[in-house]
Protein backbone atom coordinates (compact mmCIF):
# COMPACT_ATOMS: atom_id res chain seq x y z
CA UNK A 1 0.00 0.00 0.00
CA UNK A 2 1.22 3.48 -0.75
CA UNK A 3 1.88 5.53 2.34
CA UNK A 4 -1.06 8.22 0.97
CA UNK A 5 -3.64 5.96 1.42
CA UNK A 6 -2.62 6.75 5.47
CA UNK A 7 -3.19 10.34 4.82
CA UNK A 8 -0.85 12.95 4.35
CA UNK A 9 0.76 12.70 7.91
CA UNK A 10 2.08 9.27 7.06
CA UNK A 11 5.86 8.54 6.45
CA UNK A 12 6.89 6.58 3.42
CA UNK A 13 10.64 5.06 4.47
CA UNK A 14 13.49 5.70 2.09
CA UNK A 15 15.25 3.19 0.69
CA UNK A 16 18.10 2.81 3.34
CA UNK A 17 15.26 3.59 6.14
CA UNK A 18 17.54 6.08 8.06
CA UNK A 19 16.94 9.56 5.87
CA UNK A 20 17.21 12.67 7.68
CA UNK A 21 13.75 13.43 5.90
CA UNK A 22 12.16 11.09 7.79
CA UNK A 23 13.97 11.92 10.91
CA UNK A 24 12.91 15.69 10.47
CA UNK A 25 8.74 14.20 9.88
CA UNK A 26 9.10 11.51 13.39
CA UNK A 27 10.56 14.98 14.93
CA UNK A 28 7.53 16.92 13.73
CA UNK A 29 4.75 13.91 14.98
CA UNK A 30 6.12 13.74 18.01
CA UNK A 31 5.98 17.78 18.74
CA UNK A 32 2.14 17.10 17.36
CA UNK A 33 1.49 14.52 19.47
CA UNK A 34 2.70 16.37 23.03
CA UNK A 35 -0.88 17.82 23.82
CA UNK A 36 -1.59 14.02 24.60
CA UNK A 37 1.23 13.52 26.67
CA UNK A 38 0.67 16.51 28.94
CA UNK A 39 -2.83 15.41 29.24
CA UNK A 40 -2.06 11.79 29.96
CA UNK A 41 1.00 12.90 31.91
CA UNK A 42 -0.24 11.19 35.73
CA UNK A 43 -1.48 7.80 34.18
CA UNK A 44 2.26 7.41 32.06
CA UNK A 45 4.10 8.38 35.55
CA UNK A 46 1.64 5.69 37.22
CA UNK A 47 1.62 3.37 35.12
CA UNK A 48 5.67 3.41 34.52
CA UNK A 49 6.01 3.48 38.41
CA UNK A 50 7.85 0.09 38.43
CA UNK A 51 10.07 0.71 35.79
CA UNK A 52 10.96 3.99 36.98
CA UNK A 53 11.88 2.51 40.25
CA UNK A 54 13.85 -0.49 38.48
CA UNK A 55 15.96 2.47 36.73
CA UNK A 56 16.68 4.69 39.33
CA UNK A 57 18.24 1.19 41.14
CA UNK A 58 20.02 0.44 38.13
CA UNK A 59 21.92 3.63 37.31
CA UNK A 60 22.97 4.04 40.99
CA UNK A 61 22.32 7.61 41.48
CA UNK A 62 24.05 9.06 44.39
CA UNK A 63 23.27 12.83 45.51
CA UNK A 64 25.53 15.11 43.50
CA UNK A 65 25.40 13.11 40.43
CA UNK A 66 24.60 14.72 36.99
CA UNK A 67 21.97 13.13 35.29
CA UNK A 68 20.74 13.45 31.52
CA UNK A 69 17.52 12.08 30.47
CA UNK A 70 16.72 11.32 26.76
CA UNK A 71 13.55 11.20 25.15
CA UNK A 72 11.62 12.74 28.27
CA UNK A 73 8.42 13.34 26.90
CA UNK A 74 6.50 14.57 30.04
CA UNK A 75 9.49 14.08 32.46
CA UNK A 76 8.10 11.43 34.96
CA UNK A 77 12.09 9.51 34.97
CA UNK A 78 13.90 12.65 35.14
CA UNK A 79 11.60 14.44 38.12
CA UNK A 80 12.23 11.17 40.03
CA UNK A 81 15.68 11.30 39.88
CA UNK A 82 16.14 14.93 40.97
CA UNK A 83 14.68 13.74 44.15
CA UNK A 84 17.73 10.96 44.46
CA UNK A 85 20.56 12.91 43.32
CA UNK A 86 19.67 16.08 45.84
CA UNK A 87 20.31 20.11 45.19
CA UNK A 88 24.44 19.35 44.82
CA UNK A 89 22.98 17.12 41.60
CA UNK A 90 22.29 18.15 38.76
CA UNK A 91 19.12 16.60 35.95
CA UNK A 92 18.68 17.90 32.15
CA UNK A 93 15.33 16.65 30.89
CA UNK A 94 15.51 16.38 27.38
CA UNK A 95 13.41 15.30 24.39
CA UNK A 96 13.64 16.08 20.36
CA UNK A 97 9.95 17.81 20.73
CA UNK A 98 10.27 21.43 21.91
CA UNK A 99 6.61 20.88 23.22
CA UNK A 100 7.50 17.89 25.24
CA UNK A 101 10.60 19.58 27.09
CA UNK A 102 8.19 22.65 27.51
CA UNK A 103 5.92 20.21 29.24
CA UNK A 104 8.39 19.00 31.73
CA UNK A 105 9.45 22.15 32.72
CA UNK A 106 5.72 23.34 33.57
CA UNK A 107 5.70 19.92 35.13
CA UNK A 108 8.78 20.15 37.10
CA UNK A 109 7.76 24.58 38.27
CA UNK A 110 4.33 23.23 39.79
CA UNK A 111 6.26 20.45 41.77
CA UNK A 112 9.08 22.99 42.70
CA UNK A 113 11.53 21.00 40.96
CA UNK A 114 14.94 22.07 40.08
CA UNK A 115 16.09 20.77 36.97
CA UNK A 116 17.11 21.86 33.67
CA UNK A 117 15.71 20.98 29.82
CA UNK A 118 16.93 20.76 26.66
CA UNK A 119 15.69 20.06 23.41
CA UNK A 120 18.50 16.93 22.47
CA UNK A 121 18.50 14.24 19.82
CA UNK A 122 19.06 10.96 20.76
CA UNK A 123 21.19 9.92 18.08
CA UNK A 124 22.79 13.57 18.17
CA UNK A 125 23.31 14.72 21.80
CA UNK A 126 24.46 18.37 21.63
CA UNK A 127 26.57 17.74 24.98
CA UNK A 128 30.18 17.42 25.71
CA UNK A 129 31.88 13.92 25.87
CA UNK A 130 32.12 12.69 29.77
CA UNK A 131 29.84 14.83 30.93
CA UNK A 132 27.43 12.82 33.00
CA UNK A 133 27.32 9.97 35.82
CA UNK A 134 23.99 8.58 34.19
CA UNK A 135 21.75 9.05 31.56
CA UNK A 136 18.38 7.43 31.61
CA UNK A 137 15.83 7.06 29.04
CA UNK A 138 12.23 5.34 29.01
CA UNK A 139 10.51 4.03 25.89
CA UNK A 140 12.65 6.23 23.70
CA UNK A 141 15.23 4.24 22.61
CA UNK A 142 13.31 2.06 19.63
CA UNK A 143 11.65 4.88 18.19
CA UNK A 144 14.68 5.90 16.48
CA UNK A 145 16.01 4.94 13.44
CA UNK A 146 19.39 3.86 14.07
CA UNK A 147 19.36 2.83 17.65
CA UNK A 148 23.57 1.24 17.58
CA UNK A 149 24.24 5.58 16.41
CA UNK A 150 21.97 7.02 19.69
CA UNK A 151 23.88 4.24 21.81
CA UNK A 152 26.87 5.49 21.29
CA UNK A 153 25.83 8.84 21.21
CA UNK A 154 25.04 7.93 25.13
CA UNK A 155 28.53 6.19 25.61
CA UNK A 156 30.39 9.53 23.96
CA UNK A 157 28.08 11.59 27.07
CA UNK A 158 28.98 9.23 30.07
CA UNK A 159 31.57 9.75 31.89
CA UNK A 160 34.23 6.34 32.63
CA UNK A 161 32.67 4.48 35.37
CA UNK A 162 28.57 6.25 34.65
CA UNK A 163 26.11 4.18 33.68
CA UNK A 164 23.09 4.47 31.45
CA UNK A 165 19.64 2.33 32.48
CA UNK A 166 16.73 2.30 29.50
CA UNK A 167 13.47 0.70 29.00
CA UNK A 168 12.18 -0.27 25.71
CA UNK A 169 8.73 -2.42 25.18
CA UNK A 170 8.84 -6.24 25.47
CA UNK A 171 7.35 -8.42 22.62
CA UNK A 172 4.33 -6.66 20.57
CA UNK A 173 2.77 -10.55 20.93
CA UNK A 174 2.96 -9.68 25.23
CA UNK A 175 1.84 -5.83 24.99
CA UNK A 176 -2.00 -6.56 23.51
CA UNK A 177 -2.66 -3.23 24.94
CA UNK A 178 -0.81 -1.37 21.78
CA UNK A 179 -0.66 -4.47 19.42
CA UNK A 180 -4.01 -5.00 19.84
CA UNK A 181 -4.10 -1.73 17.98
CA UNK A 182 -1.44 -1.98 15.48
CA UNK A 183 -3.62 -5.11 14.28
CA UNK A 184 -6.86 -3.47 13.61
CA UNK A 185 -5.16 -0.66 11.75
CA UNK A 186 -3.18 -3.69 9.81
CA UNK A 187 -6.33 -5.48 8.98
CA UNK A 188 -8.38 -3.01 7.78
CA UNK A 189 -5.58 -1.24 6.20
CA UNK A 190 -4.01 -4.28 4.44
CA UNK A 191 -0.88 -2.72 5.28
CA UNK A 192 1.98 -3.48 7.92
CA UNK A 193 1.23 -1.03 10.89
CA UNK A 194 4.11 0.40 11.70
CA UNK A 195 5.56 0.45 7.85
CA UNK A 196 8.32 -1.77 7.14
CA UNK A 197 11.86 0.29 7.73
CA UNK A 198 10.52 2.85 10.01
CA UNK A 199 11.08 2.37 13.75
CA UNK A 200 8.27 1.61 15.87
CA UNK A 201 7.81 0.42 19.90
CA UNK A 202 8.31 -3.23 19.15
CA UNK A 203 11.84 -2.67 16.80
CA UNK A 204 13.95 -3.45 20.29
CA UNK A 205 12.07 -6.19 21.73
CA UNK A 206 14.08 -8.98 21.99
CA UNK A 207 16.46 -8.84 25.63
CA UNK A 208 19.54 -10.60 23.32
CA UNK A 209 19.53 -8.15 20.55
CA UNK A 210 18.88 -5.16 23.11
CA UNK A 211 22.07 -6.91 25.26
CA UNK A 212 24.11 -6.66 22.36
CA UNK A 213 23.58 -3.56 21.14
CA UNK A 214 24.97 -1.89 24.47
CA UNK A 215 28.03 -4.63 24.33
CA UNK A 216 28.57 -3.69 20.36
CA UNK A 217 28.24 0.19 21.69
CA UNK A 218 31.24 -0.54 24.05
CA UNK A 219 29.60 -1.10 27.14
CA UNK A 220 30.40 -3.67 30.09
CA UNK A 221 28.37 -5.22 33.01
CA UNK A 222 25.20 -5.23 30.55
CA UNK A 223 22.20 -6.43 31.73
CA UNK A 224 18.40 -6.92 30.58
CA UNK A 225 15.27 -7.82 32.51
CA UNK A 226 11.92 -7.61 32.37
CA UNK A 227 9.23 -5.06 33.93
CA UNK A 228 5.72 -5.68 33.88
CA UNK A 229 4.04 -2.85 32.46
CA UNK A 230 0.05 -3.71 32.74
CA UNK A 231 -2.46 -1.54 31.61
CA UNK A 232 -5.51 -1.04 33.57
CA UNK A 233 -8.78 1.06 31.72
CA UNK A 234 -12.00 1.52 33.14
CA UNK A 235 -13.92 0.86 29.66
CA UNK A 236 -12.74 0.12 25.89
CA UNK A 237 -13.24 3.75 25.15
CA UNK A 238 -10.89 4.91 27.71
CA UNK A 239 -8.35 2.65 26.88
CA UNK A 240 -8.67 3.14 23.08
CA UNK A 241 -8.88 7.50 23.43
CA UNK A 242 -5.67 7.24 25.64
CA UNK A 243 -3.69 5.29 23.72
CA UNK A 244 -4.27 6.68 20.50
CA UNK A 245 -3.06 10.04 22.14
CA UNK A 246 -0.06 8.44 23.47
CA UNK A 247 0.58 6.64 20.00
CA UNK A 248 2.44 9.31 18.11
CA UNK A 249 3.06 8.36 14.69
CA UNK A 250 0.04 5.96 14.93
CA UNK A 251 -2.02 8.14 16.39
CA UNK A 252 -1.29 10.68 13.56
CA UNK A 253 -2.22 8.52 11.04
CA UNK A 254 -5.47 7.21 12.55
CA UNK A 255 -6.61 10.63 12.69
CA UNK A 256 -6.04 11.08 8.98
CA UNK A 257 -8.17 8.09 8.03
CA UNK A 258 -11.30 8.47 6.19
CA UNK A 259 -13.73 8.40 9.05
CA UNK A 260 -15.55 5.11 8.06
CA UNK A 261 -11.84 3.39 7.94
CA UNK A 262 -11.56 4.91 10.81
CA UNK A 263 -14.73 3.53 12.42
CA UNK A 264 -13.60 0.16 11.43
CA UNK A 265 -10.30 0.30 12.88
CA UNK A 266 -12.30 1.44 15.83
CA UNK A 267 -14.67 -1.34 16.26
CA UNK A 268 -11.88 -4.26 15.37
CA UNK A 269 -9.64 -3.23 18.18
CA UNK A 270 -12.96 -2.92 20.40
CA UNK A 271 -13.60 -6.09 19.71
CA UNK A 272 -10.42 -8.09 19.93
CA UNK A 273 -9.69 -5.96 23.48
CA UNK A 274 -12.82 -7.25 24.71
CA UNK A 275 -10.53 -10.37 26.20
CA UNK A 276 -9.17 -8.59 28.78
CA UNK A 277 -12.55 -7.39 30.35
CA UNK A 278 -13.20 -7.80 34.00
CA UNK A 279 -15.65 -6.55 36.27
CA UNK A 280 -14.25 -3.44 36.89
CA UNK A 281 -12.80 -2.70 33.49
CA UNK A 282 -9.95 -3.65 31.32
CA UNK A 283 -6.76 -5.28 32.74
CA UNK A 284 -4.05 -5.87 29.69
CA UNK A 285 -1.13 -7.35 30.30
CA UNK A 286 2.23 -5.64 29.42
CA UNK A 287 5.96 -6.35 29.34
CA UNK A 288 8.77 -3.89 29.04
CA UNK A 289 12.52 -4.63 28.97
CA UNK A 290 14.60 -2.81 31.17
CA UNK A 291 18.73 -2.70 30.76
CA UNK A 292 21.71 -1.14 32.29
CA UNK A 293 25.31 -0.87 31.36
CA UNK A 294 28.49 0.88 32.59
CA UNK A 295 30.80 2.68 30.87
CA UNK A 296 34.10 1.37 30.86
Amino acid sequence: MEATHLGETSIAPPADGTGDAVRAQLHRMWSSVAPGWDEHAAFVDARAGGITERLLELARLEPGNRVLELACGAGGLGLAAAARVGPSGEVVLSDVAPEMTAIARRRADSLGVDVRTRVLDLEAIDEPDDTYDAVLCREGLMLVPDPARAVREIVRVLRPGARVALAVWGPRERNPWLGLVFDAAGAELGASVPPPGLPGPFSLDDADRLAQLLGEAGLVDVEVGEEPTPYRASSAEEWWSRTVALSGPLGQRLAALPEPVARAVFERALAAIGEYETPTGLDIPGVSLVAAATRP
